[in-house]
């Protein structure tokens, strides 16, 4: 066991790896269910470990005119607790503008203004949340031969730390995805770098810019470049005939109501990948009717007056994209008609998705006690707990990478408020089996 030099604060009683969206209304939960004493402090019963030096969520994706795709009312409170005070209603109170938003005739906010109201409320946390803080590890911590507690090993910019905790709650977020072979670069994008990057180029000297990809992202950023460059030929490129329409109808929606994570989670194998199959048009790869309808539009209006700046390249893939020192060299493969065309490009962005970060990373030794599924996943409870051998006695929750047994809306904003309640239910049953808080002379 390491010495107590490691350790930066006393041991808690639970600690949450990444603070986004997900461990936010965690927060909110177990502070209104009287578990943290108060929202600026907690007595030393909860910690966040953040790898971002500040609150930050697809900050690089914050476009202007962008619009939420969900309703203001899945905050981060609201489904569980309408009468909270971090509701996205009581943030335009506080903010002098609910007047205004009524007025709008909106449910769906801006992007930027919802980052506002995400930041408004990570505020209220802000002693509990150690930001610069990467997680590295989870070691198990043994009495005897059962494990009562663990150590999360962080790495910080001052060296690494260990942190003590009975009770872990994992939700390190999404990790952008590119398909194999790709290197990213100073003119290789993925799209959650997009705003980050064109604050460090001149705009007015790109010429050609390409994106792969057919989702919402996709499309708004094939839009923002041919709006922002204004000297650019821009190009989409994506294996569908044309971008697919998302199904936000109210019957399809409620493939995201609390209740449908029930469903989903009884259903057998073969069920969960037919309502998958079923569903994947709410979410995945698919584009906002009004933003598909401009870029139709933008396109047919340069056809119209014989000055083409928008390109789309339909039933297409790209299958080699390398940096050279005048940007990069691109193929474009028509998948029907077998034609290849080569570009040489001053920027590429890859708005080909993410991937939830697998927890399996960080359990280390713990995993040899935790029960995996079909898949080799982790496998969970109904309250997003690990499943363990009866040796751990800490309870380990995943928030996020658990659309395979929780379904569709498990890593999406829709549910986070009422998963956030259920797992601070859990937490609260635990806490009362292992006892009193942890001390610093536990350890």
């Amino acid at each position: 066991m390491s010495s107590n030099a490691d350790y930066d604060d006393a041991p808690v009683d639970v600690l949450g790896i990444g603070f986004g969206p997900s461990n936010l209304a965690l927060a909110i939960a177990l502070q209104e269910q009287g578990l943290l004493g108060s929202a600026a402090g907690g007595g030393g019963r909860l910690r966040f470990m953040e790898r971002q030096n500040q609150f930050g969520w697809h900050q690089g994706m914050l476009l202007d005119g962008a619009r939420m795709q969900i309703s203001f009312l899945k905050d981060l409170a609201t489904m569980r607790s309408p009468s909270s005070p971090y509701t996205f209603l009581h943030y335009l109170q506080d903010r002098g503008r609910l007047v205004d938003f009524i007025n709008g005739k909106t449910f769906f906010p801006s992007r930027i203004e919802f980052h506002d109201y995400l930041e408004w409320a990570a505020a209220r946390f802000s002693r509990v949340v150690e930001y610069g803080s990467e997680v590295i590890g989870i070691e198990p911590v043994y009495t005897g031969d059962v494990v009562q507690e663990v150590d999360v090993v962080v790495q910080r910019a001052d060296g690494i730390r260990r942190h003590r905790a009975r009770n872990i709650v994992f939700a390190a977020g999404l990790q952008p995805w590119i398909p194999e072979g790709i290197t990213l670069s100073d003119r290789i994008w993925h799209s959650s770098e997009l705003l980050h990057r064109l604050r460090e180029i001149n705009v007015a000297g790109i010429r050609k810019a390409l994106v792969i990809g057919a989702g919402q992202s996709a499309a708004e950023v094939t839009s923002h470049l041919h709006q922002v460059c204004p000297n650019a030929q821009v190009h989409s490129v994506f294996a569908r005939f044309g971008y697919s329409v998302a199904d936000d109808s109210p019957f399809a929606n409620r493939i995201f109501d609390p209740e449908a994570v029930d469903v989903h989670f009884r259903a057998a194998p073969d069920i969960r990948q037919m309502l998958r199959r079923y569903h994947d048009g709410t979410n995945y790869s698919v584009v906002d009717l009004d933003l598909i309808s401009d870029l139709f539009e933008r396109s047919y209006q340069e056809k119209v007056v014989h000055d083409q700046r928008l390109h789309f390249h339909n039933l297409s893939r790209v299958t080699r994209c390398v940096q050279t020192p005048a940007g990069a060299d691109v193929t474009v493969h028509d998948l029907v008609e077998g034609h290849v065309e080569s570009m040489t490009c001053d920027l590429v962005v890859f708005a080909t998705g993410y991937r939830p970060v697998d927890p399996r990373c960080f359990l280390g030794p713990l995993l040899e006690h935790c029960q995996l599924d079909a898949g080799g996943r982790v496998a969970l409870a109904r309250d997003y707990r690990v499943l363990t051998s009866p040796r751990i006695r800490s309870r380990i929750f995943v928030q996020g990478a658990t659309e395979d047994s929780h379904g569709l809306s498990s890593g999406l904003l829709s549910n986070v408020a009422v998963r956030a309640g259920e797992i601070a239910e859990s937490l609260a049953e635990a806490l009362r089996e292992q006892g009193e808080p942890l001390t610093a002379a536990a350890r």
